[in-house]
């Protein structure tokens, strides 16, 4: 339930899933796909003891 959740009103993991769908997958495949997303996500969040930051991976595009 949390990745359809999020799948309807996160902006970062509706973008990952409208890829998803946009390459062909099952919309459970979208949905198994944003549920790993989530968890990838908050483990990040846990491990560097930071808060969330929609933003990360366009920083490093930047700065690439």
């Amino acid at each position: 339930m949390p990745a359809i959740v999020a799948k309807n009103h996160n902006p970062v993991i509706r973008e990952f899933c409208q890829r998803l769908s946009d390459r062909g997958l099952s919309k459970m495949a979208v949905v198994g796909a944003a549920m790993r997303k989530l968890l990838v996500l908050a483990y990040g969040v846990i491990k560097t003891d930071s808060p969330f930051d929609p933003q990360f991976a366009q920083k490093d595009l930047v700065y690439a």
